[in-house]
């Protein structure tokens, strides 16, 4: 049976904080460690209202001290934004503190807006170094060899398995090009899935991590005990994306009544295309969008994600899904 994990963008709710939102990740956590998700991952946005997890590594330490079994890690890390060997030596560093727990997964893009990028103070001229930065960031990880003039301390020697993150064939092909593990953010941006999974399957090389294939889709999922509870549910997350598609970015609205009955046009068309990756209803519901996903894609493991304005909301989905998996498992 296809494996569940989670991924958490650490929400900021309207009228909280980000010391409620971190505090709020790290219950989820705990929550996802005791009903066996596999993974738990954060992700890497700048000049964001509504997302906590900017600091993403300081995060994953907060989550991976506060857990004991749970591999946490980078969903992604957005690699243009940094030098390869400070992120070595970052993960590195996790690596040392929750041996055998810590996943590196890398982006190519920015996670932000231009002007922000800049602020980074990264060179901004191409993302063709991707890459190069890559190999480079991986070969830090490697045993140090004689006479080699810069290491990463910590994270020579460390087992740190990395992974490509991407919304199009570019990290398809990287990935494949590797031999490394490929997750798709198919939550968001799911229009190349189709061919992206082809092209990563029929090109994969092996290597030294990963001998086949192996994926990983962004899965958007909102249980609730019924169809409408969890429709509800949605519609904070259907807010949060017309809001940053209106280049109005802010923290996750509280759900609405009907939501999508008054939009325009091009709001529904952008929400179906953008949000076509969603299971959202009660378990019934749930066990046959996931069924259905899963056979459609051959998805080795589902990263799933929620956006829920209430955390008792947001856990309580998880544990549904937790359990339609565990009954899916049985029959399977």
């Amino acid at each position: 049976m296809t494996d569940l994990s989670v991924l958490d963008l650490s929400p900021i709710t309207q009228g909280s904080t980000a010391t409620q939102s971190l505090a709020n990740s790290l219950d989820l956590a705990r929550h996802a460690e005791r009903l066996g998700y596999r993974r738990y991952w954060l992700a890497e946005h700048h000049n964001m209202p509504g997302i906590a997890s900017a600091a993403t590594s300081v995060v994953i330490a907060h989550v991976a001290g506060g857990t004991k079994t749970i591999r946490v890690g980078a969903g992604g890390i957005m690699l243009p934004n940094h030098a390869p060997l400070v992120i070595a030596e970052q993960f590195g560093t996790l690596a040392a503190l929750f041996p055998g727990r810590i996943d590196l997964g890398l982006g190519r893009a920015p996670g932000t807006d231009m002007l922000t990028a800049r602020a980074l103070r990264r060179n901004l001229e191409s993302t063709d170094n991707f890459p190069q930065d890559v190999v480079e960031l991986m070969g830090y990880f490697q045993p140090a060899e004689e006479g080699q003039r810069i290491r990463a301390v910590p994270g020579e020697g460390q087992t740190v398995p990395v992974w490509i993150l991407g919304s199009s064939l570019y990290g398809a092909q990287l990935a494949a090009l590797l031999g490394l593990p490929y997750a798709f953010a198919s939550h968001f941006a799911p229009a190349e899935l189709d061919h992206a999974l082809e092209v990563y399957r029929t090109r994969f090389q092996p290597s030294a991590q990963l001998d086949k294939p192996y994926v990983m889709l962004g899965l958007n999922v909102f249980a609730a005990p019924t169809d409408a509870e969890a429709k509800l549910l949605f519609t904070s997350l259907q807010q949060a994306f017309v809001n940053l598609r209106s280049g109005r970015p802010g923290q996750l609205p509280p759900p609405v009544e009907n939501y999508d009955r008054d939009l325009d046009p091009m709001a529904k068309t952008m929400l179906a295309q953008a949000l076509s990756c969603a299971v959202v209803g009660s378990p019934e519901t749930v066990r046959q969008g996931i069924d259905a996903f899963i056979s459609r894609t051959g998805a080795d493991e589902l990263m799933v994600t929620a956006q829920c304005f209430d955390h008792a909301a947001r856990v309580r989905s998880f544990e549904i899904l937790a359990d339609v998996h565990k009954s899916m498992s049985k029959a399977a």
